[in-house]
């Protein structure tokens, strides 16, 4: 019987389809980019935002190299699945500085097929080509934060 404590509660709402596809959007960035996961974001049903430090902004080039990018990975139709763990057994593959202090002893890995894998606690899609189509619809880099405003199209 495997000995893990419970999570702590969680007391949002996601809505499965964005929250799925902003783990593939950090995954993405933080492979091209180098500059970790967003430190903010706010992801909902009608449009998300995240922000990451980076030193330049992205071109337009680049945008659309990084809308496409997730697309790709929404249509291979990869699972979502979820692992349990304690802390100190995946403290070196994970920053677990933006763990709440309260946080429990347990933590849950978010895996996106073999492409992501993240701490959270959130709601997610089953499979990602229920996330439907992806559109980064505006961005702006300004003193070394560079936000990404997303929508999806259903289906």
């Amino acid at each position: 019987m495997n000995d893990i404590p419970p999570l702590n509660e969680h007391n949002k709402e996601e809505y499965p389809p964005a929250h799925t596809a902003e783990h593939i959007l950090n995954g993405t960035v933080a492979r091209l980019y180098g500059c970790g996961r967003a430190f903010s974001s706010h992801v909902e049903r009608k449009k998300s935002k995240l922000d990451y430090h980076m030193e330049r902004p992205l071109t337009a080039d680049q945008i659309a190299d990084l809308e496409q990018r997730v697309n790709d990975v929404i249509a291979t139709d990869a699972p979502v699945w979820m692992e349990m763990a304690r802390k100190s057994e995946v403290a070196q593959r994970f920053d677990l500085s933006r763990l709440p202090d309260d946080a429990s002893e347990t933590v849950r890995i978010v895996h996106v097929g073999d492409y992501d894998e993240c701490l959270c606690v959130g709601r997610h899609v089953d499979h990602t080509a229920q996330c439907g189509r992806f559109r980064i619809t505006s961005s702006r880099w300004q003193d070394g934060v560079q936000r990404l405003v997303f929508r999806l199209d259903e289906g």
